[in-house]
């Protein structure tokens, strides 16, 4: 919190929760993993270390992979464990539910998930009791936390801090929020599905039209 020292009070300081971070993956720590976007991250552990075991942690955030790429088997068996711990809560963005699914958490859950491909979510038969992600950008069930695409996941994490004071004081919850300029978007989408999918379809038209021209 020393970078905070002198642009926020020290009431707002001492409100700061005590927070470890870690980046948790199937290499071990210290070796890279390229993203789909070219970037590479470093772990700082790997799912079979004690520091991370189940018990260890309180919430477990799943990003978005490429949902075309088959999910490690033993992520999937931690992330399992994980959430079958009391007092871990697993947040889910985006693609993420992929990992969810493979784990066995969206077993008879309400879930949400990217609006665009929820047929897809279906055709794996992960169980879930119901996806509603052509309707919000995030939801809850239980232990789970999950969001619709990208940036629904910044709403979720907003949502989530408001609804967990035990880690988070409302009061820095809010302040970040402002400063973030994040969370104030409502649950529910103000589009409806089918105008969501006419303007993919509208504007997939128009790249074939664009791209037609160009040759």
């Amino acid at each position: 919190m020393a970078m905070l020292e002198g642009l926020a009070p020290k009431a707002i300081i001492d409100l700061a929760p005590d927070m470890k971070i870690h980046y948790i993956g199937s290499v071990k720590a210290g070796e890279t993993i390229k993203l789909t976007a070219e970037l590479p991250i470093v772990p700082t552990h790997h799912y079979n270390d004690p520091e991370v075991a189940p018990g260890k942690l309180d919430i477990v955030l799943v990003p978005g992979p490429d949902p075309f790429v088959p999910i490690d088997k033993v992520a999937a068996k931690w992330l399992k464990a994980q959430g079958e711990t009391a007092g871990v809560d697993i947040l889910s963005v985006c693609t993420g539910i992929f990992v969810c699914g493979e784990a066995g958490l969206l077993k008879g859950r309400e879930a949400c998930g990217p609006r665009g491909i929820l047929d897809l979510i279906r055709s794996k038969g992960y169980g879930e009791k119901k996806l509603v992600g052509d309707k919000y950008r995030w939801t809850q069930d239980g232990n789970l936390w999950s969001s619709g695409g990208i940036t629904n996941g910044n709403d979720m994490v907003a949502a989530y801090c408001r609804a967990t004071p035990k880690h988070f004081p409302r009061p820095l919850v809010e302040i970040a929020c402002e400063l973030a300029d994040v969370g104030d978007r409502g649950r529910e989408y103000r589009k409806s599905q089918s105008a969501y999918m006419f303007t993919l379809v509208i504007n997939t038209v128009r790249a074939w039209l664009m791209s037609w021209r160009r040759k």
